[in-house]
């Protein structure tokens, strides 16, 4: 790891001076209510990089008042109006790629190389959405007795909270508000507090593109299970939406079932990568390598599971180990870097911990293996083959860069495996055998599926998962109607 030069930092200093750092109600930024403040760190040095508005209980009820208050204006606005604003916000995230990349880089760590790709796939979700503004539509027809004609409408479901995760400070807002603002919605927003900075450097853009007052809302703050439960308890909101662990998901659907809100939950996952004896290696390798390292391996998307026919196991864990090898460890504005740091030391030792319970039982490693020496949360990235039935990193999330390989004889047994987990958010299979792959869309138990590709997630694509990972689904047609109701209304026959 090398030193940043002067001249990078005084360009970091000048951007996170740019970035506001208050909460936005109705229209402006202002300090919590009890001036409290906390520290935004930098998990590649640990230091703090910027403090924010703490938010208490009260900011936030009255930032769910301004939502309330902007609702029926702006659920009466022209569907095209509510298209070119969120375009002006697609086009003012492409002007400013590098500052959101860097910005989304010092505070959560992943290289600037991805944290561009992210900038790339979360504008895409305000131009998607800008576009299906203006596509919501019903239907008309006589019933079946012929004694009327039936008119199904979509309206807005009301003011909506948005809770995101850390790990992808841009696309997880724009996935959430894009649509909410498509359909009519108003919103308040919470982000992690491990990474608020680029939800302020956001939501500020959808300020200068012309979001009225009190359309989009954010708060910032640590006291999250107060300030949030009192929100969702709020008989005003209507909409739930968030992404994070399961454990917290159950616990808010648990709150929002008092008001009986509409919730989207983008929850925990557990992903298999399967790869047959008749895969192509070189993309199947390729492929394994974009789904876990993604994102340092913190992603709900990532590869959990690499699950390899026992005839090519040994070629293929030699080519990813190889791979693996090749990788560098840094802060990710280093040129080069491969592996940014993991979100915090808790995530090191977590990882580390499930590392070790599985070469306990018997897994070999091949790669890697542990912490990396500070200063930062640094984990090696790591290839363990052998991993045992039992070993905790086949059950629980890694959120890390470990790839654990399995081997497996037949495709049963594949299936077996790939099925024995709460979870279902995505799988990802490698085969040359078209009949085979049909069969893996047939039986594996997730909402997504790569078939021969590593990456699934697009805005034109609907995202979610199966049993634990969730309901609902953020991104393609079936976004939008997230965030609408529907009214089915019956008028009398014109014609008689």
């Amino acid at each position: 790891m090398t030193k940043e030069s002067p001249m990078n930092v005084d360009h970091e200093a000048r951007l996170l001076a740019k970035v506001p750092d208050g909460l936005f109600i109705g229209g402006r930024w202002r300090p919590a209510t009890d001036g409290t403040r906390f520290d935004v760190h930098d998990p590649a040095t640990g230091k703090g990089v910027k403090e924010v508005a703490d938010a208490t209980v009260a900011d936030g009820t009255a930032a769910l008042d301004a939502a309330c208050d902007a609702f029926p204006v702006w659920a009466a606005a022209p569907a095209r109006v509510r298209a070119e604003i969120l375009r002006r916000a697609f086009d003012l995230v492409q002007e400013r790629a590098e500052e959101l990349a860097l910005l989304m880089t010092i505070e959560m760590g992943k290289p600037l190389a991805e944290a561009r790709g992210e900038v790339a796939y979360g504008g895409e979700f305000l131009r998607w959405f800008s576009e299906e503004a203006v596509r919501v539509q019903g239907r008309y027809g006589p019933n079946p007795a012929g004694t009327g004609r039936m008119v199904v409408t979509h309206h807005p479901v009301g003011p909506c909270f948005l809770i995101t995760p850390w790990n992808f400070p841009l696309a997880m807002v724009t996935r959430k508000v894009a649509p909410a603002l498509a359909a009519g919605c108003t919103v308040v927003i919470k982000p992690a507090a491990l990474t608020p900075l680029t939800t302020l450097a956001m939501v500020q853009i959808l300020h200068e593109a012309g979001v009225p007052d009190g359309v989009v809302n954010v708060v910032t703050t640590t006291r999250t299970g107060v300030v949030s439960e009192a929100i969702i308890r709020d008989p005003r909101l209507r909409k739930l939406s968030f992404t994070g662990s399961t454990p917290v998901g159950q616990k808010l659907l648990a709150q929002a079932a008092t008001g009986v809100l509409r919730t989207s939950m983008e929850l925990g996952g557990n992903a298999p990568f399967v790869v047959f004896d008749d895969a192509d290696l070189d993309r199947a390798v390729d492929g394994a390598i974009a789904a876990k390292f993604r994102n340092i391996g913190q992603a709900c998307t990532a590869a959990n599971r690499i699950i390899v026919h026992r005839s090519i196991v040994d070629e293929f864990t030699h080519r990813v180990t190889e791979r693996v090898g090749a990788f560098r460890t840094g802060r990710g504005t280093e040129h080069g870097v491969t592996i940014g740091p993991l979100i915090d030391e808790r995530a090191v030792v977590r990882t580390g911990e499930l590392v070790d319970d599985a070469v306990g039982r018997g897994a070999t490693v091949r790669a890697g293996g542990g912490a990396v020496d500070g200063p930062g949360a640094f984990f090696a990235a790591t290839v363990l083959s052998d991993v045992q039935p039992g070993s905790a990193i086949l059950r629980e999330e890694i959120f890390g860069p470990v790839l654990a390989i399995v081997p497996f004889d037949d495709e049963d047994e594949a299936v077996r495996i790939a099925n024995d987990t709460e979870y279902g958010l995505v799988s990802y299979v490698y085969t040359e055998n078209l009949a085979r792959g049909q069969r893996m869309v047939e039986r594996l138990e997730t909402g997504m599926m790569g078939l021969n590709v590593g990456v699934v997630s697009d805005a034109s694509a609907p995202f979610g998962g199966w049993k634990l990972s969730g309901l609902g689904r953020e991104g393609g047609t079936e976004g939008i109607h997230e965030y609408l109701q529907t009214k089915y209304t019956l008028t009398p026959d014109p014609f008689v």
